[in-house]
């Protein structure tokens, strides 16, 4: 039986722009369910992780934005992420920040003893506390699910690391830091560039990705950060980078990967209904998930 668990993350603790935490229930009026039930068995909405109002705080130590708050919120999705699994279910959590990829990858990580990882974003989320310009979490998920960084969120779930990096695959970055070039380079991890994206076109990069993947891992875990797409498609993100992947080519993305029947798990984050235009970003995550599960055009 095909079933399907869905979980909200409304989490902005780990970036400054207001509104990300809006984004599951964008998700959800957009017309998830309904779009998505079709495909599956059962569904079930387990509704958000409670994140509260709390207060902005800057650890002192360290300098990172709500690095207390960013743990204590992901562990509890940890936790839920983990019993989705346990259940048999498929887990599919609605962001929310890309913090919260950091309780995503400590709940699925457990389950499986090589999970690979494709990070479909602008950015590589590589940062540590000595590398990052901001002190914003959401630019460092990858990079703690290494293993790298501050205990509080290497740790998470009681573990670490949750990923290796020849398990990774990264894809439409086109906003790198210093720091996270270096990072990539000395890791060794697979990025395929907006500029491999144009060179080699979408299927391409796909076959690819499947093909450096399927044999070395027992499960692959999708997190799709909305600004992957060109702001064009999908304006509501709160660090939109020009020159993105289209929306045709991420449904290609999407469509090839249901094909290849590989991902176990996925996120969808940084959907910002506060900057979007009348909801078209929450509506092209919907869309987007519709092909990752099998939905096809005839």
């Amino acid at each position: 039986m095909k079933k399907l668990s869905i979980i909200g993350m409304p989490m902005d603790l780990g970036q400054m722009r207001r509104g990300v935490d809006m984004g599951p229930s964008a998700i959800r009026y957009a017309g998830i369910n309904e779009r998505l039930r079709v495909l599956f068995d059962e569904i079930e909405d387990l509704g958000d992780i409670a994140v509260g109002r709390p207060e902005v705080r800057i650890d002192p130590n360290s300098n990172l934005r709500n690095l207390e708050l960013v743990a204590e919120k992901n562990s509890l999705l940890a936790d839920e992420v983990d019993k989705i699994i346990e259940s048999g279910s498929f887990p599919l959590v609605l962001g929310g920040d890309h913090s919260i990829a950091i309780g995503t990858l400590a709940g699925v990580s457990k389950h499986y003893k090589n999970l690979g990882v494709i990070w479909y974003d602008a950015h590589g989320d590589l940062n540590t506390a000595d590398t990052s310009p901001s002190g914003n979490i959401h630019g460092m998920p990858l990079a703690a699910s290494l293993g790298l960084g501050h205990e509080m969120l290497t740790q998470l779930g009681g573990y670490t690391p949750k990923v290796k990096p020849e398990n990774i695959v990264i894809i439409g970055a086109r906003a790198l830091d210093d720091g996270e070039k270096d990072l990539i380079k000395e890791l060794g991890i697979k990025v395929f560039t907006m500029h491999e994206v144009d060179r080699l076109g979408m299927a391409t990069v796909i076959e690819e990705t499947v093909n450096y993947l399927k044999d070395k891992t027992d499960g692959v875990h999708l997190s799709l950060d909305l600004d992957g797409l060109d702001p064009t498609d999908a304006p509501g993100v709160g660090t939109p980078v020009t020159g993105g992947i289209s929306y045709r080519e991420s449904h290609l993305a999407m469509e090839m990967l249901a094909e290849a029947k590989i991902i176990t798990s996925a996120e969808f984050v940084e959907v910002n209904p506060i900057l979007d235009e009348k909801n078209k970003t929450a509506v092209a995550a919907v869309a987007l998930m519709g092909s990752l599960f099998g939905e096809k055009l005839l």
